[in-house]
């Protein structure tokens, strides 16, 4: 059997409503992303679009021409909207009938409801339109997303092939063309159509599994990286620190009486001053370094690049801050302080656990000297059988407030 255009009118209409309900399958698993809700929206107008299209003859023209045309334009309004929702963004006032409403309008008019052509160039520019927005919406999104790149490059041969094909259209007369044209061009647009379906489902999934690995790496009160996390991108750092023949420090971070904190004002005020100090620490510290929650009260921090005068104004800009901040926290003030203690590499041949040590001996002589307080680990730790020496006064340590 010869595949024209009515033999390929029932597998495009069957096709887009499978799109469709598979996109509503994958959105009712993951409802938090909204997108793909109207992406299957978009799929399912096509579908209803299609079915009009094919009462052609049977129904009025406006029905199955002026209507048909809206709510296919309305759909390719859908995927556009759908992207700017993927990308957290609101979606235009009227932007999803937009293309519908300039279609409308030109039905209006004489001149445009007796010239086929201009009717063909005008829809097929508001679907080219519409599919360089949205592969504009993609481009423009930052999330580091492999499958963000077939989808801006199927989308913008979606609005390529509808643009290219009208003007062939405009230039050439509708009889010499054909039936074989007019098949070629159902094909091509239906082949388009899942091709674009397929590289949005595979975005929206692989965004789900970024987010389920993040969330697996995120402490959920704090909302920074969580022991095993920290860990992993910490060891990660020593090592290009270490090849390239580069410092890098460590501090181990412990709040002072936090368990009188708890028993005095009760479990939601110790969660509140542990997200108010992760708060405090991500907003002093650079987008490179790396912070964590070891466990409890307890902190990590590694700076990349930081010598050991860099490393104390650092620890010491992170406990003032954190002791100013604590006083504004509470009705009456908190007295809620932190103990720090600092490690620089000076050996290529120590690891992150050997540069923890150090800073936890260090932490442990700013617990013993007072807390609220900074201590920078010694050169050598085997000065007093584990105990660690006092770095020297005043630069390398301060006295509580």
């Amino acid at each position: 059997m010869a595949l024209d255009v009515k033999t390929l009118f029932l597998p495009t209409l069957d096709i887009e409503a499978i799109l469709g309900l598979l996109m509503l399958l994958v959105w009712s698993q993951n409802s938090a992303t909204r997108a793909v809700a109207w992406w299957a929206a978009a799929h399912l107008l096509r579908c209803a679009s299609v079915g009009l299209y094919g009462q052609y003859g049977a129904w009025p023209d406006l029905i199955t021409i002026d209507l048909a045309s809206a709510i296919l334009l309305t759909s390719y309004g859908a995927t556009w909207t759908g992207a700017r929702v993927f990308n957290g963004r609101e979606p235009l006032s009227g932007s999803l009938i937009t293309g519908a409403a300039l279609w409308i309008l030109a039905c209006q008019t004489q001149t445009f409801a007796q010239a086929p052509t201009l009717q063909i160039l005008v829809s097929s520019g508001i679907v080219a339109t519409f599919s360089c927005f949205a592969a504009y919406e993609f481009w423009r999104g930052r999330e580091k997303l492999v499958s963000r790149w077939p989808v801006i490059l199927v989308l913008f041969m979606q609005g390529a092939f509808f643009l290219l094909s009208a003007l062939l259209q405009s230039s050439l007369h509708a009889k010499a063309l054909g039936s074989a044209w007019w098949t070629v061009i159902g094909v091509e647009a239906l082949m388009l159509s899942i091709s674009v379906a397929l590289v949005l489902v595979a975005m929206a999934r692989e965004r789900t599994e970024l987010s389920r690995r993040n969330e697996a790496r995120i402490d959920v009160l704090t909302g920074l990286a969580n022991h095993r996390a920290f860990f992993q991108d910490a060891e990660a750092l020593v090592r290009r620190q270490v090849a390239r023949a580069r410092p890098v420090a460590v501090f181990v971070l412990d709040l002072d009486d936090f368990r009188s904190i708890n028993d005095r004002f009760g479990q939601p005020m110790a969660d509140r001053v542990l997200r108010l100090f992760a708060q405090v620490t991500m907003a002093h510290l650079r987008p490179s370094d790396l912070v964590g929650r070891l466990g409890g009260e307890e902190f990590g921090v590694l700076l990349a690049d930081a010598t050991r005068d860099n490393a104390f104004m650092v620890a010491e800009r992170l406990r003032s801050a954190f002791a100013a901040a604590a006083k504004l926290a509470g009705d009456p003030p908190l007295a809620a302080t932190v103990s720090i203690g600092v490690a620089i590499i000076q050996d290529p041949r120590e690891d992150l656990p050997a540069l923890l040590a150090k800073a936890d001996q260090a932490l442990y002589l700013a617990k013993a000297r007072g807390r609220n307080r900074v201590e920078l680990a010694p050169f050598d730790l085997s000065e007093e059988a584990g105990e660690p020496t006092a770095a020297p006064q005043p630069a390398t340590s301060l006295a509580t407030a």
